[in-house]
């Protein structure tokens, strides 16, 4: 790889990981070991995830990975998305070509069936 396509590192960026995954495999085991009521337990899930991610977004790969995100928000909205009528016609088109597909395999299988019959003699 050269020089230009690799992204700029920050020196914080493994200690921030590593806090990441600290966090994360604390919600695990916590979860495991602790007998916390439901609703308490849900809370401490959230509120440990929700600090794993804005830690992890404050490194150089959590900023790339926003910036994508927003960018493919913005394509998304761009999409141009088929209507109900298209949709429907394309998903009953989709049924009737897997319908005759299953009755030719069907026949398909019936017909092979009958001769490898006949040239075994099993007589199935």
């Amino acid at each position: 790889m050269n020089a230009a396509s690799e992204t700029p590192s920050n020196s914080m960026d493994l200690v921030k990981w590593i806090l990441v995954f600290a966090l994360l495999a604390l919600t695990v085991v916590g979860n495991y070991i602790y007998e916390l009521p439901t609703l308490e337990r849900a809370l401490a899930i959230v509120v440990l995830g929700i600090a794993a991610a804005l830690i992890a977004a404050q490194t150089v790969k959590g900023k790339i990975f926003i910036n994508f995100a927003k960018e493919s928000r913005t394509e998304i909205r761009k999409v141009i998305w088929p209507t109900r009528q298209e949709t429907m016609q394309t998903t009953l088109v989709v049924i009737i070509a897997t319908f005759i597909m299953g009755l030719l395999l069907w026949g398909l299988d019936a017909v092979l069936l009958r001769v490898v019959s006949f040239f075994t003699g099993l007589g199935i």
